[in-house]
Order: structure tokens, then sequence, then C-alpha cells
């Protein structure tokens, strides 16, 4: 925007930075908070919930929108709860605990819409097909890998996530979104780093060794890992670490460090070692196992994931004669669930490890209908087309960003039958689907509550080709 526009948006907020007043909240936005209005102009504030009335504090001006924080709620919601965790006010690693569950499923669905409306101009959001959230039986304790820094506070080691808005590491003794297995493996490492005065990275100073402490629960096998990040690939007393993390953590598989001595935001760097026990731990979705690597991408709750492939599954709605294309197939999970119900399924991913990885997996368990190739859909697609292959199915994954420009081009182009977009972002998918709206019809979308108690929603969209 330029900066004539932003002054002239900027003069239009009347609110000043500390000044109080009264919002009454409308819905949940993006990111978990309450979205409000105060002089016509939008206000977000964290822990408010819709139909509250609260008395707020504005604690940052924007050109467009402000901050604040509440000072006393006048009018609270029927589905205001005390969050369970002692430490939800100041992790920030969940935004939705004090709202009650089933409310928070309407409100992951009003997130969709509230995306749409922003974002889909070609789409009437009034009659569209958007379904109510499918949520979870017992929504704690689903999330099966945690990565936690590690530091240093007082001479006791610490392990957990950075406080909301701050660089102050939370120790996290206790998660009750995490599996209480990776809980456990966590607190017993720290407490063997400490024992053995391992040297704790510190990102100030960059000195130490070790930064984060990653473990990871098979849900259905049991199968525990347990990688060690660290910034050097030198570690003090090595093996006396190796040996009282199988002495005090037997049921641990899999013991595995990551060197990463670059000053990043990044969790892992490119060389990986096996310390102790095997390369990868096992994991089932349905009838489907997978080996796991230390690096490689799994879904963080399994529970909800067979939910969220079912209703791919059922988007699809195959016979068995169709043709069906995997753009961002990772290492294979979504084409796979489908194979057995399909004529051929292709993949393709960027990454050469993921490719090889859902080649093996295809492999063992004995599909021969599938297909997988290093690259980009937009490359492969046209020339499978031009040799005279042509999908009738295209299952799109995309990250947050959603998809490529090009990719949604190509597919306008290539026009399969039916694409079924699997989403982790509500505003890029509504931004994709306006973009594929010129050719087709959106059928349905169905949120899925892959990440309870986070702002987070995941969706799967079905649309039909109809021009």
């Amino acid at each position: 925007m330029r900066g004539t526009d932003m002054a002239k948006q900027q003069m239009n907020i009347k609110i000043k930075k500390g000044e109080q007043f009264p919002v009454t909240i409308q819905r949940i936005g993006i990111n978990g908070e309450g979205v409000g209005y105060f002089q016509k102009q939008v206000v977000f504030v964290p822990g408010a919930l819709p139909g509250e009335e609260v008395i707020v504090e504005a604690t940052d001006i924007h050109p467009t929108y402000a901050e604040a924080k509440i000072k006393r709620i006048r009018k609270r919601s029927p589905n205001r709860i005390k969050p369970p965790c002692p430490l939800y006010d100041q992790c920030g690693g969940c935004q939705l605990q004090h709202l009650a569950y089933e409310a928070q499923l309407e409100a992951k669905r009003d997130i969709v819409i509230q995306a749409l409306r922003r974002h889909a101009r070609r789409l009437d959001v009034d009659k569209l097909d958007i379904r109510p959230t499918i949520g979870m039986d017992n929504p704690w304790h689903y999330r099966n890998k945690s990565q936690f820094q590690v530091g240093m506070k007082e001479g006791k080691v610490l392990a957990g996530l950075y406080g909301l808005n701050s660089h102050r590491l939370i120790d996290l003794s206790e998660c009750r979104v995490q599996h209480p297995q990776t809980t456990r493996v966590t607190n017993i490492v720290k407490t063997i780093l400490q024992d053995l005065h391992i040297p704790i990275y510190n990102e100030r100073t960059r000195m130490g060794v070790v930064r984060t402490i990653v473990a990871r629960v098979g849900f259905h096998t049991g199968d525990i890992q347990l990688v060690l990040v660290t910034a050097t690939k030198d570690i003090p007393r090595k093996e006396l670490l190796i040996e009282e993390i199988r002495r005090r953590l037997p049921e641990v598989k899999s013991i595995v460090q990551n060197i990463n001595g670059e000053k990043t935001s990044l969790i892992f760097g490119d060389e990986t070692e096996v310390l102790a026990g095997d390369e990868y731990i096992q994991e089932t979705l349905g009838d489907l196992s997978f080996e796991l690597s230390a690096r490689a991408f799994f879904q963080l709750n399994p529970l909800q994931t067979v939910k969220l492939y079912d209703e791919v599954k059922k988007a699809a709605a195959l016979t068995g004669t169709e043709r069906i294309v995997d753009a961002y197939c990772g290492v294979g999970t979504i084409g796979l669930w489908l194979a057995r119900d399909a004529k051929e399924v292709r993949g393709m991913d960027t990454i050469p490890e993921a490719i090889e990885d859902a080649q093996n997996n295809a492999k063992k368990h004995g599909f021969t209908n599938t297909h997988y190739v290093v690259g980009k859909a937009e490359y492969w697609l046209p020339k499978w087309v031009n040799e005279g292959w042509k999908p009738d199915v295209i299952i799109v994954d995309p990250p947050r960003v959603g998809c490529d420009r090009a990719l949604l081009e190509t597919i306008l182009h290539v026009r399969p039958k039916t694409v079924v977009y699997v989403s982790c972002n509500p505003s890029s998918l509504a931004r994709d689907l306006d973009a594929l709206a010129a050719q087709y019809r959106v059928d349905y979308i169905q949120p899925v509550d892959m990440f309870p108690h986070t702002a987070h929603v995941e969706a799967v969209a079905k649309l039909t080709l109809q021009f």
C-alpha cells in the first residue's frame, strides 16, 4: 500500500493508544482473538469471546485496525470456561482453551465463512454448503510430536515454548494437548541433561550445545523417537548421555541427533545421525503403516487425520475407474488412502526425499497403480495430458500460502471433473476457490478440527467442473 493511502487510513483511526473504551465482540478472528468495533473501527481483543461486552485498553494502533487488551468483562459469554492449563495465559500455544469445545467448533466454521466473505468475490457465500466442523470425542492429548526449545534459568534446565509475544521460555513440564508420552520423555531428558551437565545452547551468546528436544510417539504402535537438536556435532559425555537415556527411557526405540548451528528460527539442520536404536519408528493410519524418520513430516493428530482423509475419499467419490493426481503429495499418505478405490494415482512433490518415501510406502503396501515423481504439478500435468493421460480427480493439499498460481492456471487448463482441496488456512483456501470458481462449482466445504483449543482449522472442499 502506498504511503499516502496509509496516511489517509491512519487519519481514520480515532482510537489512541492507552485509551479505554467498551467493545461488543462479534466473532472470533483467524488468530483466535475476539473481533469487535468501536466508532466503526475494527478492534482485535485477545481472550474476548463472541457476545461479550468488554472494557478494553488500546495497546497498538495500526492503519486499518487497533489491538486492545481486556480490562473488565461487563457481560460474559455463557461459553466462557476456565482454561484447564495453568500456563494457558503465558504459553500462547493454545488460543481457545477459555471457550467451550462445542463453541470452538462453531467458531472455526465461522472463521472459514469470514475468510470466504473477505477473499472469494466470485462466490455467493450465503448459498454455499459449509458444514458443521468435525470435532474430537476427546479433544486433549492429541499431538503426537513435541518440539520444545531448551534453555537455562537459575541453573535449571528448561524445555518448552516461548511465551506469547515474548522471547521468554515457558517451561512446560505438563501440556494438555501433547500425548503424555512425549511430555514424559521430554521431562526425563531434561533431568538427564541437568545431571550430566550437558551444555545448553544460549541464543544470545550462541554458546552451548543442546537447542531443542523433539519427542514423537506412534499413537497406534507405541513407538517413541527422541531427537536432540544440537548446535555442534560434538556432544560432551555423549556415550554416557546415550547410556542414561536408554537406561531411564527403555521404551525409546530411536535416539537421533540433528545438527543445526545456524542462527535461525528453523528447528532442524541438514545433518542427522542415529545415535542408538532404529532410524525409523512405525505409525499406522487405518490399515496403512508408515516409517517415520526424524525429519519426516507426518500429521500431528493421527486420530483426526483418519477423519480428514475419509472426507477426502468421500469428496473424491471414487468408483474404481478414476485417474487421480495427488499434488503436493509429500510421503504419499492421501494418495495411498485413495489408491485401493482408484484406477491409478500419480503424485508429485518438489522434495526428492518425500518422493522416495512415497515410492517406498506404496511398494511396502503392495500398490501397483501408483506413480510418484519429483517436480511441480504445473510441469507434470500438461506433460501427461499431452501424452494422453488426463486425470479425473485432482487432490491439492498445499502449504499455508495456498496453491501456486501456476498450478491453479494449470488445473483450469487441464479441467479434471473433480478437484478436492485440502486446506490448512481458510484465507488461502478462499483465494484459491475464488480463482477456480471461473470454471468450478463449490459443492461443499467440510471444516475439520485437527488442533482443538487453537485457532487453526482445516477444511476439505469439493469442486465440480461446470463450465
